[in-house]
């Protein structure tokens, strides 16, 4: 987790987020890969407050994973319409099939949920396995038209080297 990812994830939390009591909090790509400075590597430390509840979610067991799931296009181990944020960054680029997966941010967000899905538009390989896609405003906002999200923000922070696509949803 780089530092204008954390940023903007704690932005998303203060301006979308803060005035609420209760959440279910779902983080799709949770593990933390870097195995150093648990808080600072996942977005685990922004979702603490008292009556929120968060799940890190991955294809693989480790820090900050909760639960595991089979595949990363088909979250059945996810009950649709049970969280009210769904929360991933830097894990969208490694998803084969981009379009499929925002389909199941929709499915699983409940009536009136958030989304902020933070991706690289730059920056070098970095697979685990995988390493897809830079994806830029544009192409999250025709990922969140395809699922029915209604788009509250996309855009480029330009902070180097990932120069960092925003998307906060809604499901309305």
């Amino acid at each position: 987790m780089h530092d204008s990812s954390m940023s903007e994830m704690r932005s998303f939390v203060l301006n979308y987020l803060d005035s609420k009591t209760e959440l279910n909090v779902v983080d799709i790509g949770s593990c933390n890969v870097a195995g150093l400075n648990f808080d600072h590597y996942t977005y685990r430390s922004l979702f603490t407050r008292p009556g929120w509840k968060y799940a890190g979610v991955d294809l693989v067991s480790g820090l900050n994973v909760d639960l595991v799931i089979k595949d990363e296009h088909v979250w059945g181990e996810i009950p649709a319409d049970s969280a009210d944020v769904v929360v991933s960054g830097q894990a969208l680029e490694h998803v084969r099939f981009p379009w499929l997966w925002i389909k199941e941010v929709y499915r699983v967000l409940k009536t009136g949920g958030l989304c902020c899905i933070i991706v690289p538009s730059a920056g070098w390989v970095h697979r685990f396995p995988l390493d897809c896609w830079r994806i830029h405003p544009d192409g999250l906002q025709a990922l969140a038209d395809w699922a029915g999200l209604n788009v509250l923000a996309v855009y480029n922070n330009g902070v180097m080297p990932w120069c960092d696509s925003v998307l906060i949803g809604k499901k309305e």
